[in-house]
């Protein structure tokens, strides 16, 4: 069963994101609250949505995603920040269940885009993505600010306020 998420859901969409982190390499550099998911996912005003797979009553995958837009198509999409099913429950169709539930939701809303990251290594991934039609997007770097850097950045901003 594919629904959408709810703030009970919290735990285990952290639990999810620690076990996605740990399958990416990269456990040591989640630093999510339960409290800032919370806030994110179900706040006044949420930026942020979770779609929750479900096997008799047990939750057993999430995907995390936000809307996009493109101004060369002038329509809205959505960006699939994460995807993950514990991988006891692989193979039992609940990723496909996910993402055709993001499909839905675009056409739905007449959005123009689904799109994702997937890491260069993960070619089972790669090829469950492809196996759905997804093709990769090879023409385009991703760039990140983070950290430190992004407050360097914003210090050299001009505002209307300070006029520097």
């Amino acid at each position: 069963m594919i629904r959408n998420a709810t703030p009970e859901d919290v735990p285990e969409i952290l639990r999810l994101i620690r076990d996605l982190a740990e399958y990416e390499r990269a456990l040591h550099e989640v630093r999510a609250t339960e409290e800032q998911l919370n806030a994110a996912l179900f706040g006044p005003e949420p930026k942020v949505f979770a779609l929750i797979a479900e096997h008799e009553g047990r939750v057993v995958g999430f995907a995390v995603w936000f809307l996009t837009f493109s101004t060369w198509l002038g329509r809205h999409g959505i960006y699939l920040e994460d995807l993950y099913v514990d991988p006891e429950m692989r193979g039992r169709g609940y990723g496909r269940l996910l993402l055709a539930e993001l499909a839905r939701i675009a056409d739905e809303r007449g959005y123009g885009r689904v799109e994702w990251a997937v890491l260069k290594w993960n070619t089972p991934s790669i090829r469950f993505y492809e196996s759905l039609g997804a093709r990769p997007q090879d023409e385009w770097d991703v760039y990140r600010l983070t950290g430190d850097t992004i407050g360097e950045l914003a210090e050299s901003a001009v505002t209307p306020a300070t006029g520097r």
